[in-house]
Parts: C-alpha cells; sequence; structure tokens
C-alpha cells in the first residue's frame, strides 16, 4: 500500500483537466503514442465533440521514481456545473487532488466549488497553475488570486503546460512525494466503495470500486450491503481507458473493476458498500452524499410504439448515471412518456442526446421545470414537478419554490450587466467583493426556475463569455407563483405549461405567443393561440388560413359557380376548424426556454 497513490484531478470547465490526464498516461507509458488521441479518457462520441468530459474516468499508471514502482490511479473529473455530482463521487474514493488553474483565466467560479469539496474530504491539494505557455499567461497574478480567494498556500504551486509537456515529470514526482498513501487495513473486513458503474453488452453490468479495508478475490462471495443481495466475483479489472487489464485479486486502496455477471441495471448502487457474505462489514461507508436531480422534463417518443424501447434505454443509462431519475406520465398532446429528473440543461441536453444516438430513438423534450412544494387550504402539502399537475387557485395557500446560492466571478466592466441579469431573474444579492482591480465575485440567491432555462448562455453573452458561473441548492422559499397555460386552437396545450412569476406572467404570455406564431405552420384553418391564467386570457395571435384555389378547375361559365364552390370551401373550414387537429412541431416546445 505505501507505494499506491490515488488523486483526482478537478478545475472549472476548459482549464485543461483532460488534456494534463492525457499528458500524464502518455509520459508514464500506459499508452503508445501511435494509439493514444486526444481526451482519451473521454470514451463517449458526444464528449470529444463537445470537448467535455461528462463522466468521471479511472486509469492505473505505474510509474518509477529512485528505482521504486510506484501504481498512480488517476480519476478525471468533469468541470461542468451539472457534474459536480461526479467531482463529490470521484473526491470520496481518493487522498489527493491537483487543482488546475488556467494561467491567462485565473480562479473561477466552478475552481473554488470544488476545492471546498476536496477540503471536506480531507484530501492533499496541489495547486497546479496550467496554459503557462500562452501569450495571455500570467502565472504570479494567478498564484496571488488562488492565495487570496481560496487561502491555498501557492508558494510550492507547480507551473505546467499539459498540451507542450512543459513541468510534467515534476508534477509526477509531486504528486509521489506529496500525496499520502492510502490508510486501510487489508486484514480487516472487505469494505469497497461503488463509485461508478455502466453497463457492458457482453459482461453485463460493470462496478468500479475504491477498496477501503480488506480485499477482493475472484470467485468471493459479495454482498452489496443497500439491497442485501450476494453475488459471485466472475472477473476482476484495473482500470484503463482502451485495455483493461485483468487481475486476480483488488487489495486494499486500490481501485479496479468487479463484474458480477449482473443483467439487472438497478443491481448496483453507485455510493454503495461491497462487503463479502460470510464475513460482513459492520455499517457501509459514510460521507457519500447522493445526487439530488432538480430540473424535470417531459420526454416523448415521437412514434408512440418506442415508448417501451425508451424505457429500456432510459434503464440502461441510469445505470451509468446514477443522477437520472424517470416516472411515466401522458399527455394529451404528446401520448405517452417519462418525467425525467435532471442536474441541470447540460445534463438534460446530453442525455437526450446519448439516448438518441446509443439507442436509435426520436424524442421530444418539454420544457424544464423544477421541484415546488404546494401548500393546499386544507393544511396538506404536495410536491409538484409538472405544471399541468397544479391544483387551481382557489385550493392553493401558498407555493414554495427552490433557491439556489449562484457565485459568478465576472470582470468589473460587465458588473452591471450582470447585475441587471440576475435582477431580472428575481435574484437577491448576498454579497459582492473585488478578488483582483479588476475582476469581481457576485453571491446571489436567485429562484432555480429563473436559472435553468438559459441563464448561463445570457450570462456568457452578457459577458462576451468571460464571466464564469457555479450554483448550489439552498433550499425553499415562498413566491408568487401562477400556471400559464397555452391554448391552441381553443384546447390546452398540457405540455407548454408553465410556472411563472404573477408580475412576470403578462410578459411571458405574450412573448409566448408571439414566437408560437412564427413557428407553428399555417393551416387550412385559422389557428388562434391564446395565453391563459385559469379562465381569463392575457395574450392571443392569430395564425391565418393557407389558402387552396378551389375555383382553379373551373373555366368559364356563370360567377355563381365559382361562388357555390367559395362558399362549400368556407363551410368545409369551419367543419376542419371544429376538428382538425393542429400538428405542432419540436420547436414548439422548446420555444419556452427561448423566451426571456
Amino acid at each position: 500500500m505505501e507505494n499506491i497513490r490515488n488523486f483526482s484531478i478537478i478545475a472549472h470547465i476548459d482549464h485543461g483537466k483532460s488534456t494534463l490526464a492525457d499528458r500524464l498516461i502518455q509520459e508514464c507509458g500506459a499508452i503508445e503514442s501511435r494509439e493514444m488521441s486526444s481526451q482519451v479518457m473521454d470514451t463517449m462520441d458526444i464528449e470529444k465533440e463537445r470537448g467535455i468530459t461528462i463522466k468521471a474516468q479511472s486509469v492505473r499508471l505505474n510509474y518509477t521514481l529512485d528505482g521504486k514502482e510506484y501504481i498512480l490511479n488517476l480519476i478525471d473529473t468533469p468541470g461542468h456545473v451539472d457534474f459536480s455530482y461526479e467531482v463529490s463521487r470521484s473526491l470520496n474514493s481518493c487522498e489527493g487532488a491537483l487543482l488546475i488553474v488556467d494561467a491567462s483565466q485565473g480562479v473561477e467560479a466552478q475552481t473554488i466549488a470544488n476545492v471546498y469539496i476536496a477540503l471536506e474530504n480531507n484530501l492533499e491539494i496541489i495547486p497546479v497553475i496550467n496554459k503557462i505557455d500562452l501569450k495571455a499567461a500570467n502565472p504570479q497574478k494567478v498564484k496571488e488570486e488562488i492565495e487570496n480567494t481560496i487561502g491555498l498556500d501557492c508558494t510550492h504551486a507547480l507551473e505546467v503546460s499539459a498540451k507542450s509537456g512543459i513541468g510534467i515529470k515534476e508534477l509526477l514526482e509531486t504528486i509521489i512525494y506529496t500525496i499520502p498513501p492510502p490508510n486501510g487495513n487489508p486484514n480487516s473486513k472487505l469494505k469497497a466503495l461503488i463509485y461508478d458503474s455502466w453497463f457492458d453488452n457482453y459482461l453485463g453490468a460493470l462496478a468500479l470500486v475504491r477498496v477501503i479495508d480488506g480485499n477482493i478475490n475472484i470467485d468471493d462471495e459479495i454482498l452489496i450491503m443497500s439491497t442485501n443481495k450476494s453475488h459471485k466475483v466472475l472477473n476482476l479489472m484495473y482500470p484503463h481507458p482502451l485495455y483493461p487489464k485483468k487481475t486476480d485479486m483488488i487489495k486494499c486502496g486500490e481501485i479496479g473493476i468487479v463484474c458480477l455477471g449482473l443483467k439487472q441495471v438497478n443491481d448496483i448502487a453507485v455510493g454503495d458498500t461491497m462487503t463479502h457474505k460470510n464475513n460482513k462489514a459492520d455499517k457501509p461507508i459514510s460521507g457519500f452524499k447522493e445526487a439530488k436531480p432538480f430540473v424535470f422534463a417531459g420526454i416523448y417518443p415521437i412514434q408512440t410504439d418506442k415508448f417501451e424501447d425508451l424505457r429500456d434505454a432510459l434503464n440502461k443509462l441510469q445505470l451509468n448515471d446514477s443522477s437520472l431519475i424517470f416516472e411515466p406520465e401522458t399527455s394529451i398532446a404528446l401520448g405517452f412518456g417519462f418525467r425525467v429528473g435532471f442536474l441541470g440543461l447540460l445534463h438534460m441536453e446530453v442525455i437526450k442526446e446519448r439516448l438518441e444516438r446509443e439507442f436509435d430513438l426520436d424524442l421530444i423534450a418539454t420544457a424544464p421545470t423544477v421541484l415546488y412544494n404546494v401548500y393546499l387550504t386544507d393544511g396538506t402539502m404536495i410536491q409538484v414537478q409538472n405544471p399541468s399537475e397544479l391544483p387551481p387557485e382557489q385550493k392553493i395557500s401558498r407555493i414554495e419554490e427552490p433557491y439556489v446560492k449562484a457565485t459568478i466571478i465576472t470582470p468589473t466592466n460587465f458588473l452591471g450587466n450582470v447585475i441587471k441579469l440576475v435582477q431580472n431573474r428575481r435574484g437577491i444579492q448576498d454579497k459582492m467583493e473585488y478578488i483582483t482591480e479588476d475582476r469581481v465575485l457576485l453571491s446571489y440567491l436567485v429562484p432555480t426556475n429563473e436559472i435553468i432555462m438559459d441563464f448561463y448562455d445570457k450570462l456568457k453573452s452578457s459577458t462576451k463569455g468571460y464571466a464564469s458561473f457555479d450554483y448550489e441548492p439552498i433550499g425553499y422559499k415562498e413566491g408568487d407563483l401562477i400556471k400559464l397555460d397555452i391554448k391552441v386552437a381553443g384546447d390546452v396545450v398540457d405540455a407548454l405549461s408553465i410556472i411563472v412569476s404573477r408580475q412576470k406572467a403578462y410578459e411571458k404570455g405574450k412573448n409566448l405567443v408571439n414566437v408560437m406564431k412564427e413557428i407553428i405552420p399555417r393551416q387550412l384553418f385559422e389557428v388562434a393561440i391564446q395565453a391563459s391564467i385559469g379562465n381569463k386570457v392575457i395574450a392571443r395571435e392569430t395564425i391565418k388560413s393557407m389558402g387552396k384555389n378551389v375555383t382553379a378547375k373551373c373555366y368559364g361559365g356563370d360567377i355563381t359557380r365559382k361562388r357555390k364552390l367559395l362558399e362549400k370551401q368556407k363551410e368545409g373550414k369551419k367543419r376542419l376548424k371544429s376538428i382538425g387537429k393542429v400538428e405542432l412541431p419540436q420547436d414548439t416546445f422548446l420555444a419556452v426556454l427561448k423566451i426571456d
């Protein structure tokens, strides 16, 4: 155990975590140069295309220093705010963390958030200033920023360039000398934390574990502590992005993949504890936080017969992503589908894209909502996430909505834009402090409902991309909220209903019907689009009917022949109007996202 080092890489999005991981893998000779590709740890196509990490990945590296062989278990973590639960899981399995900060960008909002998670887990933090080969790099200034904002001593902070390989050897040596070895007991009862799991078509459900105490051997009878089910160990492997290496035993302090030959995706829960069936641990590993989804959206298959395929796909993704929760729901407009819980908008986008790509499904997603606590006049409380489930206004005593504490770091010249944007979203200022002369940290309490739509995009465009943003849920507060319905051709489209602040209802309703007028194609009959609160219509737009030339086949003769045809058409349009069903394109459901 003395020669094992378990460490994670943490940083804000785009500060070079995956590139540094690539460089460390290359330096340790785990992958030959010809097989090396950028972002080698990111296995999903969507990760490579977007240049982001979604799933925390692990790799076992061997490195020799002063004639002694060391085992380095590296865990690369995502940087985007939606995937911060992946970060907390990964850090739970380590003794140390590399804090990567971009030499030109400095400390960002997520940098601070991730450091706090690392400090909670009592990890040894090594500050690493990356991208020092950039023209705009200012390592000294960044060190001062880290010391002032986070309070970490940066006198021995390492300056590296993951791209060109500067300082990588020194970094590896620092990891070995600074990060402590794991402190478990190999002779004690087995305790292993499942910190990731995924589904393999050939091997079934696989669990990535960190062995805290004891050892795991092939053919051991393993007990999963939350389900109390036992399984036989069929295979053991060490993680590797390309070639996982088989082993007979995962020792105390090591990280490895356990194959139990499970067909059911729900049998392995991330955050659970493995132990021996016959020699059971007294209690499971504590300190693990479950990911709580706080954005909900309806996902429906365009072809209604694909409902079961969608259920199957969601079940498989759930194993890979424990934060995903879903339940069946029906919509009058869209038929049968699922109400799915996500961690944020990027998470929703990624899941929808993975469902379409990996399982070949055509899907429609409704506008995302959050979970409201609705207190009724009879004294009971219900939780509502789908606006169509909201009881009538006369039965509601009050509605509480979730709030987040948002941390924004922005250059001072965009300060006015940021304050205006957050105030527009009903934000309440908590604090404001200057990190340096030209950068300021803002802290706001904002309703979650206001940031899940397009807040991040708006923040980026109002600060030319320079602001960074992080948030954490802080509980519920009472709000003056009402349900806004959208009627198309006299029918309420339940999938378009949203819960909004009373002050903003008129403006939102007006914007929404204007947008929809542009999106919904013209029909053979006139279509009215209305925004209403209860029975009161607050905004209306009309889509004119598409004219069909019914007199084209009428050559010559008396004018009355033409009139007859036009009268007949008028009657037909009336009938169409009463029975006509308007086809709504996918963009209609996304229109809700685009209104401000």
